[in-house]
């Protein structure tokens, strides 16, 4: 049975490990071609073996998604192999986390830079090949940060806010062309990113404990949970959703 992204070109940015590591697994279990686009090189090359052996067609390009030459330098490596993108998960990201009298400026630039500037990137050296193709499924990693404000992480908060809002404007802008583009925005997920979050909130008096996040959100997320929401978004099966943000955090954002 052909899987749901059968026929696709996917790139997934931050693809080599974490949340976009089970998305590039995923991805290419339901038929895609994946490029995987990450700074990781020995992650991501070996995950693109590993996937290689297993029957798959994926190819890993190195990258920082800040960077608009390793940008379209390495999309273009990956057209090059696979062939023209038409799926796009924008999942690179980082986290700053302190108190806010103790940012920087370059604390800012660099947060903003990996979290909203490289979705800028990514997609700007993508869309042309979606539009020549006359569609295209863009998928971009906000958080439950985007509306729910946590302490010591007001950087973080505005670049999530700010990936929800270029989500929706992408997906006004192109609707017409055949393009969609959607938000997913996880809740606390285990991952090396996920816990170094709730460490680095712990050491500053937040309580994000097991059950803290039990009460919040039943449990924490697995990146498999993410992949799954991504791949949904990506594919066919959502062709009339656009625009939108996906919580997938467990009913965080219900209470």
């Amino acid at each position: 049975m052909a899987g749901r992204l059968a026929g696709k070109v996917a790139i997934i940015s931050g693809g080599a490990t974490g949340c976009g590591g089970a998305a590039s697994r995923l991805f290419a279990a339901e038929g895609a071609a994946v490029g995987i686009i990450d700074r990781n090189v020995a992650a991501g090359q070996g995950l693109a073996e590993e996937l290689v052996a297993a029957g798959h067609r994926v190819v890993f390009a190195k990258a920082d998604v800040s960077s608009k030459a390793e940008v379209e330098g390495a999309v273009a490596a990956v057209v090059a192999e696979l062939g023209p993108v038409n799926v796009l998960f924008n999942h690179a990201g980082t986290i700053v986390i302190k108190p806010f009298l103790e940012t920087e400026e370059e604390d800012w630039d660099f947060l903003f830079d990996v979290n909203v500037k490289s979705m800028y990137l990514m997609t700007r050296a993508v869309l042309p090949h979606m539009l020549a193709q006359g569609k295209g499924a863009i998928v971009c990693t906000s958080s439950i940060s985007a509306v729910y404000a946590t302490p010591m992480e007001v950087l973080y908060d505005a670049t999530k806010g700010a990936c929800h809002m270029f989500a929706r404007a992408i997906a006004v802008e192109f609707r017409d062309k055949g393009i969609r583009c959607n938000a997913i925005c996880p809740g606390f997920i285990d991952t090396p990113h996920g816990q170094r979050e709730v460490d680095l909130l712990t050491k500053y008096g937040v309580d994000v404990s097991e059950a803290a996040i039990k009460a919040a959100q039943g449990r924490f997320g697995q990146p498999e949970d993410i992949a799954r929401a991504a791949l949904y978004l990506a594919s066919d099966d959502a062709e009339f959703i656009t625009g939108t943000q996906l919580f997938v955090d467990g009913g965080f954002s219900a209470v």
